[in-house]
């Protein structure tokens, strides 16, 4: 009886709020396919809506299926993953469509066990993908969720600590209603993007104020907790800009770390001879004369640290051998835009394209 008041009390608000109020005209909605609706929930992991709604419209154009993702090459698949970030989803999203394939014969699995077991699918965006696609009543518990539940049942502690992910998904599994999980789903969904926001909560349309601990108690500031502010570590490095005539030298980075497996410009240290790595590492010819011109430098954040980089450009007359390995190419400067490039590396050749 307990159960039932508790979920009259918090999921059919959601769900009622959701059907009138909450949003049903996002590209990968109103539909059943658990291909888009997978393809989706991977690129919504710690990114808004709306820079994920133009990459997922060209992601599904090039990739309309299972079969089209699973034989493309991974730089096919970097391509149109490039500028969106965190590309450790882009590598298993393709991963996981060559396990479908050949696992699967091509069909995407129907059990949540069978889903979560999937390169990439951590146990919310599995039971995300089940609930819209299946209709199967499971939790999820991804960071707006977290938010909503650590302020509505007053959670108190840092919300990324094991001990209070554990209560969450305790109380995440025992509000999951029977019916209206699609509606219920999506509804927490919208709430944490739209209502309960990080800043400045719009706690008075909430539907859920009535029985908000922390709206009832004027705490929501305070919550969810926050873990103890760390500074964020800073790195530099220098970027080489090696131009022959319309042409940049480009190489492959490793296909772990950041941009683990995009195309970007050579690195060195601040402190190394930049000339004299051009000259021996990639064996190319300089043009007489021109000294490497220093170009503006480029901020970028990532989630554990930011990153300044200082690029130069240095005109190359004779490409080397050493340039032809495998990992490296030539790219013209007007193929930038489509080519799997880190944004930041896109931003500094942007500049350079004026000048040709």
């Amino acid at each position: 009886m307990r159960q039932n008041a508790c979920m009259t009390k918090f999921a059919q608000p959601v769900i009622r709020w959701q059907k009138n109020s909450g949003r049903h005209d996002l590209p990968w909605q109103n539909t059943r396919d658990p291909y888009r609706i997978w393809v989706s929930e991977i690129m919504l992991q710690q990114t808004q809506v709306s820079a994920v709604i133009g990459y997922y419209a060209k992601f599904m154009q090039r990739f309309p299926d299972i079969a089209t993702l699973a034989a493309a090459s991974a730089d096919d698949v970097m391509r149109y993953w490039a500028g969106l970030g965190y590309y450790a989803r882009a590598r298993n999203l393709h991963r996981a469509a060559q396990v479908i394939q050949a696992k699967f014969e091509g069909e995407f699995p129907k059990t949540y066990d069978e889903v979560w077991a999937l390169p990439g699918i951590g146990r919310s965006t599995a039971a995300a993908i089940c609930a819209f696609a299946y209709r199967e009543p499971r939790a999820i518990l991804d960071g707006n969720v977290k938010r909503v539940f650590a302020r509505h049942f007053g959670i108190e502690g840092d919300v990324r600590s094991k001990a209070i992910e554990d209560a969450m998904w305790l109380i995440a599994d025992r509000e999951v209603p029977k019916k209206d999980i699609e509606s219920y789903t999506q509804g927490l969904m919208d709430l944490g993007a739209t209502l309960c926001t990080r800043s400045s909560p719009s706690c008075l349309l909430c539907p859920l104020r009535a029985t908000c601990v922390a709206f009832n108690e004027g705490r929501v500031a305070q919550l969810p907790g926050k873990s103890p502010k760390k500074e964020t570590p800073h790195r530099q490095t220098r970027m080489l800009v090696m131009i022959l005539a319309n042409e940049v030298l480009i190489e492959r980075r490793p296909p772990t770390g950041i941009w683990g497996g995009l195309w970007s410009l050579p690195e060195v240290a601040l402190d190394e001879d930049a000339i004299g790595v051009a000259k021996n590492k990639y064996a190319v010819v300089l043009v007489k004369g021109r000294r490497p011109r220093p170009m503006p430098e480029v901020e970028h954040g990532f989630t554990h640290y930011s990153l300044t980089i200082y690029p130069v450009e240095i005109a190359v007359a004779k490409r080397g051998i050493a340039c032809e390995e495998r990992g490296r190419l030539w790219l013209n400067l007007s193929d930038v835009a489509g080519a799997a490039l880190p944004a930041p590396v896109k931003k500094i050749l942007r500049t350079l394209k004026g000048n040709f």
